[in-house]
């Protein structure tokens, strides 16, 4: 049986990838410091290791594959340690480098689409370099993201590993979301169904591109399975504004207004991926729009509420 280890494993993402793992006949192992776990946990039928990237406790067994995905990925959790993010990003990916060299395991890096910062390309090309600025805030988990990416290929070139494989995650949501990690579908959902005023940042004309999780771990498991080498986005290209976000937010649930308040340090103003590389190299695109992904997110939301 073909094994993996999936860092980060208890979060959102990590939790649903395993179960995909699982699904497909692999043993999985998930290593988490449970810094920012999904409120499901990880995966049944995966082995559970609690410990850092940075300093990895000893793990059983060998991998052929390893799907790298340890860090905090919402501005309030990143930011609550932006030395801890940018260490993650760093020695804790050249770590797990150091464990695909030694085993010859594919490595698949989740990077994101926060590496091309506040955009001047719209919507965001794989070959885009990015406009982030150093001196803010974000900087420490998009600079920890463009090193990651950066020392990933340097490993790929050296011959140190045997392959690697690079996806940049726009924004993704569904169930297994944590209801307190700040991004903004749950900041909505959470707001209309506490009978609370929904609040947004800025004026709500900024946009973002939300890909329901089936569709991101879809990506993630053909990019993977791929011979494509170069960094690959995975998103749903359908832009919307935070203000159209919020309204169909309270539609579903419960009209209960809208407050607007200053905008974040940095924040993007316009964020939308180009995906004619995965629809060309993995034959991929979304199948779930906002009105499909919805029901259940909020179904999801509303569960742990009530449980």
């Amino acid at each position: 049986m073909s094994r993996a280890l999936v860092t980060g494993g208890a979060g959102f993402l990590g939790r649903n990838l395993s179960l995909r793992l699982l699904d497909e006949g692999w043993e999985v192992v998930v290593l988490d410091n449970l810094s920012s776990p999904s409120p499901l946990g990880p995966a049944d039928g995966a082995t559970f290791v609690e410990g850092s990237v940075v300093d990895p406790p000893e793990l059983p067994g060998s991998f052929d594959r390893i799907y790298h995905l340890a860090s905090p990925a919402s501005p309030p959790r990143y930011l609550l340690d932006p030395i801890g993010t940018l260490r993650t990003g760093g020695e804790g990916t050249r770590a797990m480098l150091d464990l695909a060299a030694a085993q010859g395991a594919r490595f698949l890096l989740a990077s994101t689409s926060e590496v091309y910062g506040d955009p001047t390309q719209h919507p965001q090309r794989e070959d885009y370099t990015g406009s982030v600025q150093v001196t803010s805030t974000r900087a420490c988990y998009d600079e920890a993201k463009r090193y990651a990416e950066a020392l990933t290929y340097a490993y790929q070139r050296q011959g140190l590993v045997p392959e690697s494989r690079i996806i940049r995650i726009f924004n993704t949501y569904g169930p297994g979301m944590a209801p307190d990690d700040g991004r903004v579908v749950s900041n909505f959902i959470n707001q209309a169904l506490a009978g609370e005023r929904l609040t947004i940042y800025g004026d709500g004309t900024q946009t973002r591109s939300f890909c329901y999780v089936d569709d991101l771990i879809e990506g993630m498991w053909r990019l993977s399975n791929s011979d494509v080498t170069d960094p690959v986005n995975i998103g749903n290209p359908e832009e919307l504004s935070m203000k159209e976000l919020a309204t169909t937010i309270a539609q579903s649930i419960a009209e209960t207004g809208i407050d607007y308040l200053p905008l974040p340090e940095s924040d993007p103003a316009r964020r939308q991926p180009d995906i004619g590389r995965a629809r060309h190299h993995l034959g991929w695109e979304p199948t779930v729009g906002l009105a499909e992904g919805l029901p259940p997110t909020v179904d999801y939301f509303r569960s742990l509420i009530d449980g």
